[in-house]
């Protein structure tokens, strides 16, 4: 019973905090709307998804594309939210009504019928992303920054005003994160630089229906 009773108390104190985060975060209106937020997780959930650690890729011949590294990529999905405490309660959060209205409400988007997608990343030094927008599937981005390494506060998601303009990139403490609705204008990437160690994140979508890859999904038979 104590374990049913504290996961629901730290259910419900993330879901506060990602509320709260939404309510504090700053817009910036150029290159396109995006927000940067802070505080995301209480400090227990975000310590436990500091020490997760899962087989990863070398990325010493990186590719500038995620879905190269398929068979290296985890998710907050059934299996990993079972055996993962903190992967349980932030999938739980994001999925909750509280959480999911704050969102539309916030950023101005309609997320009915939508289904979340978290993916836990683990870049190392090499890794490098190419320039890309997230139209299509996916209704609404925010990347939540984890690892504490050396210099990873300097490891924030670029953003760019066109593929070929970099205009800056994202604030990336621990527990930081940029948020946005997709569109044609909301192109965003990493440059290569120097990683030390491992730069963890939580890359938290809601996609539509239309989402092929099902296993990917917090859960998948039951949309927000």
């Amino acid at each position: 019973m104590s374990v049913v009773v504290s996961e629901v108390s730290a259910m419900k104190q993330t879901i506060s905090s990602i509320k709260k985060a939404l309510e504090n975060g700053i817009c910036a209106a150029k290159p396109y709307p995006y927000w940067q937020l802070a505080g995301l997780f209480p400090e227990a959930i975000l310590r436990e998804l500091q020490t997760l650690s899962f087989p990863h890729f070398d990325y010493s011949d990186g590719y500038g594309a995620r879905n190269v590294y398929d068979k290296y990529r985890h998710y907050f999905n059934k299996d990993n939210n079972k055996k993962h405490y903190a992967l349980g309660v932030v999938a739980e959060a994001f999925q909750s009504s509280d959480v999911v209205k704050a969102v539309e409400s916030h950023f101005k988007v309609n997320l009915s019928g939508t289904y979340l997608r978290i993916e836990f990343t683990q870049d190392t030094d090499g890794f490098w992303l190419k320039p890309h927008t997230d139209i299509g599937a996916k209704l609404f981005t925010m990347l939540i920054y984890l690892s504490d390494g050396p210099g990873h506060d300097l490891l924030g998601t670029d953003i760019y005003a066109s593929p070929s303009e970099h205009v800056g990139s994202s604030v990336a403490l621990p527990n930081h994160a940029m948020a946005f609705v997709p569109s044609d204008k909301t192109w965003h990437g990493f440059e290569k630089r120097s990683i030390q160690g491992v730069r963890k994140t939580a890359i938290v979508n809601y996609v539509t229906a239309d989402w092929r890859a099902r296993h990917e999904l917090a859960f998948p038979e039951s949309p927000v």
